[in-house]
């Protein structure tokens, strides 16, 4: 996965923005030598909050971002309003926004990853990949796994693969590489006018 600039851009997500700041916090702190500890007492928190931020795993008060600036000694305004406003961006919620009482909490990251990502590489022994799926197909899959669920959710899930696989269709889109094992083609998910298709 690559991200060059810090401008959100179609491709790219809050997942990889947060990424990107916390990335530019950390070189900030530790070229000022300053322990995480120190930080977070800066901005009333933990040095276990530190280095969430810096991980890209938490959302970013535009507040704390300014007071670590501020400790860390980014006093050019360029510098500290770009910053901010990433910080700005990356607190934006991703289109898979919508979808986040179906997903879990692990594949929301999963999702701003792919979403930036310029080359996805995928292994599969049980099913297509998700991102090749037809609709059908899909909602097939998606029965397995939530037998129990009503029609309304069913939709919505197999909506979700669907705006997945639009990545596919960017001016730029990723480079896919898929390795399936056979018995996934062999295996009669949905009938065989879903395995046809």
């Amino acid at each position: 996965m690559s991200a060059g600039t810090q401008e959100e851009s179609p491709n790219s997500g809050p997942t990889v923005l947060r990424i990107l700041l916390g990335a530019q916090l950390r070189r900030l702190r530790e070229g000022k030598g300053i322990s995480r500890e120190d930080a977070g007492y800066e901005i009333r928190a933990s040095g276990s909050k530190i280095s969430r931020m810096e991980l890209g795993r938490v959302s970013f008060k535009e507040r704390d971002v300014a007071d670590l600036l501020s400790m860390y000694g980014v006093r050019d305004l360029a510098e500290r309003e770009a910053l901010l406003g990433l910080a700005r961006q990356a607190n934006n919620p991703g289109w898979w926004h919508h979808y986040g009482d179906i997903l879990p909490p692990w594949f929301q990251s999963y999702l701003g990853l792919e979403a930036a990502a310029t080359l996805i590489r995928t292994y599969e022994i049980q099913f297509v990949p998700g991102l090749l799926q037809t609709p059908e197909y899909a909602r097939a899959v998606i029965l397995l796994g939530h037998a129990g669920a009503n029609a309304d959710e069913i939709d919505r899930r197999v909506e979700l693969r669907r705006q997945r696989q639009q990545i596919l269709h960017r001016i730029e889109p990723p480079q896919l590489w898929a390795v399936i094992d056979e018995a996934v083609l062999r295996r009669p998910i949905g009938g065989p006018d879903v395995m046809r298709a």
